[in-house]
């Protein structure tokens, strides 16, 4: 079948791990990929995720100190739809190679490029420095005080008044910042900057014109920490805060009678409790979240209730195997799954009949199982090429063909951009829940498209909690009762003048309101429809699934925690700036683009289906695994969840501050020996901060504080708002609210953030009155409870709890 960039070629200069797997998913929908290696080498070559991220690309190096070269290498940019980069801003433009000097040969090239702190930031860094630096090292678990209270600086408002045994509670058994394995700067850039690459490749079929696009590692961890990084007015705010972004909470984690790990979010204890009381478990919808009228509460007080029930729920679970609670609960409808390994996860047959999971035949490793196709349309169902190429292995074969195209020449530029978002003129309908639908389509609403979110009449308890705001910008309120006929009318009229339906929904529930694929096409063959899954296509596709079930079933809880050391002191840890939901969001918005942009040339929608979990298997792909399960030996976290070994690890200094250390260079590693000596540890607590940076600095040791306060200072920095990476507007309930903005950023159809996020039911007048409904029709529909407007329309008689809750 083919490929939705089946015409489209790539050229990928990048190294390190977020322009490398951009490359990576291009190829895998038929995008010809051609990866570009200087002569002296890529210095992260022999990194096990290259066997994944480089798979099916050509590789040929180019000297571009060499005049005949670089001259080839321009001929190849002339012929190329995307160039990726990730050079220290700057070094492009000394080579000839900058975006202003390649585009008046190519108008129409995408030109990404990826830096570490932005493209007006000169310096370069690795992942963990990006980490420290930002203070997403300090957000993996959070503060006892909790997100909110955090950032605006207040104190902990239960301290003293719980007392929760540490090994209920996340990350090591220690004060200070956490490293994760997961490499969380670097993925949020490469979701970032391959949603910003699929915009611009929509937008170029529009306006016949390329464009820059970049991201920055430091907007990677933002992506990251956008749950996390609100700031508000008024936290106090009836329903604004929760005990969920806290370190002080338990989150959900069990150990087993088998000794296995498994993760119940939300815990809910009336499931636990009942289904596990007699000799055997006995679990039954009855007993599911949604029929629990004790089930745990989202406010901050909650954390009270937690404390009380954590231990019980414990000794609970411990009764039974692993394997026992998870069957117990796909029976009860419960999200619950083990936290298990990468090995096991990527030799887990669902996955691999998804083909979220492939099997490779590497050249030098063999057979080896890897992550898949992560995103579908119906007409690009995805294909992995191959293994990675050898170093050089196609330089011939890239030349020759370079020698055969014409001599660049300079092409006089279209008419000058609108500054539109790429998406203008686009309407999406967002029927989605929780975080990972709506999440995308705000990122679609940042693109400029008009995104109605349909909202059920009781909604506004979830819309006016911090978590909620986080994805739901940018969007008109429609609140309507689906199962009133008036309501159901009314949305179908609005699905008519939609390009797009994006929901995160179990998909029975769609067909049962016909509201699927299937029966939608019938009526408006243009419409693209994305359906966003907790799991894989099989039999889990239909259970309840969150972020929390993603990592736990990809190994990200696994290997952040360290738990393959099989210490008793260590624990699975569900990162607070995970990228399951929202990863999968940037994989919803992506595959949207890609059939906008094949709908430009063909008239007809089609389907985009993805899943959490496969977004979750991403951001585990530096791992990869033999058929049978053997691992493939790669770098281990440290239990105590410092770093890696000696030269990649976290140090606290004498001044109780945590220095990273990022030595990844032989000369690197030789400086640190010399300085710190063979009791490394020692010699970092001896010494203060100060005056260890500046003897770091001086021997060229790449190193960042790990800075606890970075957060607190975020939404000061003048310069974050001008770029729009920090965004601030007026809300209803909590006044000013201030929350991460942009990821990306496009030269020539920029992003739009006109909307603070929703208020239920706040746009469903107009929009109805936009559809052709009379004053008369929405006061008679008000009345009937059919819909939800806010404020009421004129004359709408008082209701009183109308839906029972």
């Amino acid at each position: 079948m083919a490929g939705v960039l089946n015409d489209i070629k790539v050229l990928d200069l990048s190294w390190g791990i977020s322009g490398p797997m951009v490359g990576m998913l291009l190829g895998d929908h038929g995008a010809d990929v051609t990866r570009i290696e200087r002569p002296q080498g890529d210095p992260f070559n022999g990194m096990l995720g290259y066997k994944v991220w480089h798979r099916g690309k050509k590789n040929a190096i180019f000297d571009f100190k060499n005049e005949e070269d670089l001259g080839l290498f321009k001929k190849l940019v002339a012929d190329a739809d995307v160039l990726i980069e990730s050079m220290t801003p700057g070094k492009m433009k000394n080579l000839g190679l900058s975006y202003d000097e390649l585009s008046i040969f190519n108008p129409r090239l995408i030109y990404c490029s990826i830096s570490a702190f932005g493209d007006d930031d000169p310096r370069s860094a690795y992942d963990a420095e990006v980490a420290a630096e930002s203070g997403l090292q300090w957000e993996q678990r959070g503060w006892p005080e909790g997100a909110l209270n955090h950032i605006t600086g207040r104190e902990d408002p239960f301290a003293g008044a719980i007392d929760i045994n540490p090994n209920l509670l996340q990350g090591a058994n220690r004060e200070g910042p956490l490293h994760t394995a997961s490499k969380w700067p670097s993925m949020g850039a490469f979701f970032s900057a391959l949603t910003g690459i699929s915009a611009a490749l929509f937008a170029r079929e529009k306006t016949g014109k390329g464009q820059r696009v970049t991201t920055s590692l430091l907007q990677g961890a933002m992506a990251c920490g956008s749950g996390v990084w609100q700031r508000a007015e008024d936290i106090d705010a009836q329903g604004f805060n929760t005990w969920i972004m806290g370190s002080a909470s338990p989150k959900g984690h069990f150990k087993c009678a088998d000794g296995k790990w498994l993760h119940n979010w939300v815990p809910n204890p009336r499931f636990i409790l009942e289904a596990s009381k007699g000799e055997s478990l006995e679990a039954s919808p009855d007993l599911s979240v949604q029929n629990d009228p004790d089930r745990f509460g989202i406010g901050p007080e909650e954390i009270l209730v937690m404390a009380h029930y954590q231990p019980i729920l414990a000794d609970a679970v411990k009764k039974f195997n692993c394997d026992e609670w998870v069957e117990a609960a796909a029976n009860g409808n419960m999200t619950m799954q083990p936290c298990r390994s990468i090995e096991e996860s990527l030799t887990d047959p669902y996955l691999i009949s998804d083909n979220c999971v492939t099997t490779i035949d590497d050249p030098e490793l063999g057979k080896i199982n890897q992550v898949g196709i992560t995103y579908r349309l119906s007409n690009s169902q995805g294909e992995v090429k191959g293994p990675t190429h050898k170093s050089g292995a196609d330089t011939n074969t890239v030349k020759k063909y370079a020698e055969l195209l014409p001599e660049p020449t300079v092409h006089k530029l279209p008419a000058e951009p609108t500054g539109k978002g790429p998406l203008d003129g686009i309407r999406v309908l967002d029927l989605g829940l929780a975080i990972a639908g709506p999440f995308g389509c705000q990122l679609l609403g940042d693109m400029g498209a008009e995104v109605i979110k349909m909202n059920t009449l009781w909604d506004s308890y979830w819309h006016k909690c911090h978590i909620a705001a986080m994805a739901n910008r940018n969007k008109r309120s429609f609140a309507v009762m689906l199962k009133h006929p008036k309501g159901m009318e009314a949305l179908k009229r609005l699905i008519a003048t939609c390009d797009v339906v994006q929901h995160n929904m179990r998909y029975p529930a769609t067909q049962r309101l016909g509201l699927d694929y299937e029966t939608l096409k019938k009526e408006f063959p243009s419409l693209v429809y994305c359906h966003s899954r907790g799991f894989e296509e099989g039999p889990r596709k239909n259970l309840p699934g969150n972020d929390q079930t993603g990592a736990c079933l990809s190994g990200i809880q696994h290997e952040d925690g360290a738990l393959y050391t099989g210490r008793e002191d260590t624990f699975p840890i569900w990162s607070l700036t995970s990228l399951g939901d929202t990863g999968n969001g940037f994989l919803t918005a992506v595959g949207i683009c890609n059939a906008l942009m094949e709908r430009e040339k063909t008239g007809k929608g089609q389907f985009v289906d993805t899943s959490i979990v496969n977004a979750c298997l991403l951001n585990t792909s530096y791992a990869v695994s033999k058929p049978d399960g053997t691992p493939v030996e790669r770098p281990r976290l440290n239990f105590d969840q410092t770093g890696y070994g000696d030269y990649y690890k976290l140090y606290q200094t004498e001044d109780n501050k945590w220095i990273q250390i990022a030595a990844i260079r032989p000369e690197h590693k030789s400086a640190f020996d010399a300085l710190a000596g063979d009791n490394k540890s020692g010699s970092f607590l001896a010494r203060c901060s100060k005056e260890l940076m500046k003897d770091l600095r001086a021997a060229g040791i790449p190193a960042a504080i790990s800075d606890e306060n970075a957060s607190r200072r975020l939404f000061d920095n003048k310069e974050f708002k001008t770029k729009q990476w920090t965004v601030e507007y007026n809300d209803r309930h909590v006044g000013k609210l201030e929350q991460i903005g942009l990821t990306y950023k496009l030269s020539d159809t920029p992003g739009v953030i006109s909307r603070p996020p929703l208020i239920v039911g706040d746009c469903t007048k107009e929009i109805l009155e936009e559809l052709g409904y009379t004053e008369a029709d929405i006061l008679g529909m008000a009345n009937e409870t059919a819909i939800l407007c806010d404020p009421p329309v004129p004359g709408q008689k008082e209701m009183k709890n109308p839906w029972g809750l």
